[in-house]
């Protein structure tokens, strides 16, 4: 009876200490989840339109700064009625009024960085270098083609699939992710040389003008178009296919 009590006696002030500590503890531990749960929702949705200090210094800019200046229509000085800020997103609405959103500035060698989400079986497309010279942006700018690879027939073929060099050249792999959530993208441009990046992958690299460039050019629909891809700058669209389509933290780096 006697050790039962000295034991009894022993574990009474370890019990109470442990008690006390399991309280504080538990509240650190719920700091520290809730620390961790902000921390990710930060990386999901990240401040938007901004750049970091690094990018500043090397020459990054804002062409979405969360308005629309700085951007108009295809061949007009408006904004086409579709197109709005929603929420600190550049967004287009279908139904609302149509046309291409573009860059007033033109620009020749250069990166652009943005992020991308679309909706089920949505489509649309980022071109460059595309000039004023002919009816439609297709008709002189490339498309980096934006889509639901699942849910709409373009997906179906590699070289119309998200990524894409549009019906020129197929990504290497397909890297987009679920419907609904952003796609980073990056589209790098110097002289001939032409690469897309998603998700942090290079999944399309090909040079421009070349016999090769035309020859691939000549078995397609941009063989009607004898400017198309050949613009040495031109401005940087996003396309109005019919669907709604979101786009944030457009940004670029001029070399």
């Amino acid at each position: 009876m006697r050790s039962t009590l000295v034991v009894a006696f022993f574990l009474m002030p370890w019990a109470a200490a442990a008690q006390g500590c399991g309280g504080e503890g538990a509240a650190d531990m719920d700091s520290a989840v809730g620390d961790a749960a902000e921390l990710d929702a930060l990386a999901q949705d990240p401040p938007l339109n901004q750049l970091t200090a690094e990018e500043a210094a090397a020459g990054w800019r804002l062409l979405f700064d969360g308005t629309l200046e700085g951007w108009r229509g295809y061949r007009r000085e408006d904004v086409p009625g579709g197109w709005s800020v929603q929420d600190g997103v550049l967004a287009f609405t279908p139904g609302i009024g149509d046309g291409t959103l573009m860059t007033a500035e033109q620009f020749a060698d250069f990166e652009l960085a943005l992020e991308w989400r679309i909706e089920v079986g949505g489509n649309s497309g980022i071109f460059y270098r595309a000039t004023e010279a002919e009816r439609a942006p297709y008709w002189t700018g490339p498309e980096l083609q934006i889509l639901d690879n699942a849910g709409h027939p373009d997906g179906g073929a590699p070289e119309t699939s998200a990524g894409s060099n549009y019906a020129l050249h197929a990504p290497a792999e397909d890297v987009t992710r679920p419907v609904g959530e952003w796609n980073q993208v990056r589209i790098v441009v110097r002289g001939a040389r032409v690469e897309h990046w998603m998700n942090g992958a290079r999944i399309v690299v090909y040079d421009l003008w070349t016999d090769e460039w035309r020859a691939m050019v000549a078995r397609t629909k941009f063989a009607e178009w004898p400017g198309y891809g050949m613009a040495p700058a031109g401005h940087i669209g996003l396309q109005d296919h019919g669907d709604p389509v979101w786009y944030r933290n457009v940004k670029i780096l001029v070399f």
